[in-house]
């Protein structure tokens, strides 16, 4: 009970730092892809000069700013040069933490689920979440060095495109074959998060390094580390939105529920990476004056509409008028508690602080009993107790009569 009690509580602050720190780096990504697709050629003579590619002028705060980008690196140094990567290491370092907390300490009851794959041990099914990170980030990072480079410059980008789209299908479909629906949405937008600071720590900073290091050295600067930092930093900002709606879907029962999970997964990320595109595309047709491609938001958001009537519930067949108007007496839904909820909340073991042993407990936790089990589906987990539709209903039938007692 006391470890339980504390595990909630890492839990917690480690949730809260771990978003802080997101909102810093998806800020930033966004800002950077926004000023590079919202530069300008200058015009000025001194700009030119000193070698600059593009700028850019904005108002915010009271005050005016003029961003600039040099082609490359400017011709010498600045004193004072701010580096961005803690936003990502402190990303991925809290969510690597808290996914450890939550589903890698407690195996058995958020990453696996026996009626999706047997599994012998948790730390089998721990190994293989772990992989799933490693692996991922090693073949796309093959896929980006295979398809992507060539004779010392970086392109492709629709080859590279289509592989990473192909291998994240692959793998999102293989982790809801192995892993319990809800860690498997998680797992799928760990995979995408790590290769994104992976990306950072291994491609973006050092190539970054090195043509400073080249530059003090006197050396002429390689242009494919900037290539490649501007590859994998566009790959970051398409991975962020399906990061995203990974990572909340996995607090909505009926999207990963079903046989076709993994489907409505890909469906998810995919309107997640279109709308974002949108907003990429829509900085350069402003800077262009073309016209702004809406049809890409329009896509994803069909997408999204879609989903929503294919997962709409069938309607149930009605109940019998008689049994509709029977009130649901306390002994019933108490039955149903017993046998499908009492095993993780009871006097012994009482799961996130809910206990259902007594009346008074059961309507104390009347509302989230009827949240938990009814709307969300997300209780009993994996559904491990098999309730079944019926006994939801009745939960959903005694709480609106205002939860009666024996």
């Amino acid at each position: 009970m006391d470890l339980t009690y504390w595990l909630d509580w890492a839990n917690l602050l480690l949730r809260w730092a771990h978003v802080i720190v997101a909102i810093a780096w998806i800020g930033s990504s966004f800002y950077f892809v926004f000023l590079d697709s919202s530069l300008v050629k200058p015009t000025a003579p001194d700009l030119q000069a000193k070698g600059v590619d593009g700028e850019l002028w904005a108002v915010h705060g009271g005050g005016f700013y003029n961003p600039q980008k040099y082609l490359v690196a400017p011709k010498t140094l600045p004193e004072h040069l701010h580096w961005f990567f803690w936003e990502s290491y402190s990303t991925w370092l809290t969510g690597f933490a808290l996914f450890a907390v939550l589903y890698l300490f407690n195996a058995e009851t958020f990453l696996m689920d026996r009626n999706v794959f047997a599994w012998g041990a948790p730390w089998q099914a721990v190994t293989a979440a772990l992989a799933f990170l490693v692996v991922f980030w090693l073949l796309y990072d093959g896929i980006c060095r295979w398809l992507g480079e060539k004779d010392g410059k970086v392109g492709g980008d629709l080859k590279v495109g289509i592989a990473v789209l192909v291998f994240v299908v692959v793998a999102s479909w293989l982790a809801c074959q192995l892993f319990a629906g809800r860690a498997a949405f998680l797992l799928v937008g760990a995979m995408l998060a790590t290769a994104m600071s992976a990306n950072v720590f291994f491609w973006i900073i050092p190539g970054q390094k090195t043509v400073i290091a080249q530059m003090k050295a006197g050396q002429p600067v390689q242009a494919i580390h900037g290539q490649r930092a501007k590859q994998r930093s566009v790959h970051n900002t398409y991975f962020t939105l399906p990061v995203l709606i990974a990572m909340l879907s996995n607090h909505y029962g009926w999207l990963y529920q079903g046989a076709w999970n993994w489907v409505v997964l890909e469906v998810l990320m995919l309107a997640g990476a279109l709308i974002r595109h949108s907003f990429v595309a829509r900085h350069k047709a402003l800077v262009n004056g073309t016209r702004q491609p809406w049809e890409y938001a329009a896509v994803g958001t069909a997408l999204l509409l879609g989903l929503a009537v294919a997962l709409k519930p069938a309607p149930r067949p009605a109940a019998p008028a008689a049994a509709a108007a029977a009130p649901v007496t306390y002994a019933e839904v108490k039955a149903v508690l017993e046998q499908r909820c009492n095993v993780c909340h009871n006097a012994v073991v009482a799961q996130k602080n809910v206990a259902l042993h007594t009346p008074e407990l059961v309507r104390q936790h009347a509302q989230a009993v009827y949240q938990q089990a009814v709307v969300l589906r997300l209780m009993p987990q994996n559904n491990a107790t098999q309730i079944t539709e019926a006994e939801r209903d009745l939960i959903a039938r005694w709480f609106k009569a205002g939860a009666p007692g024996p």
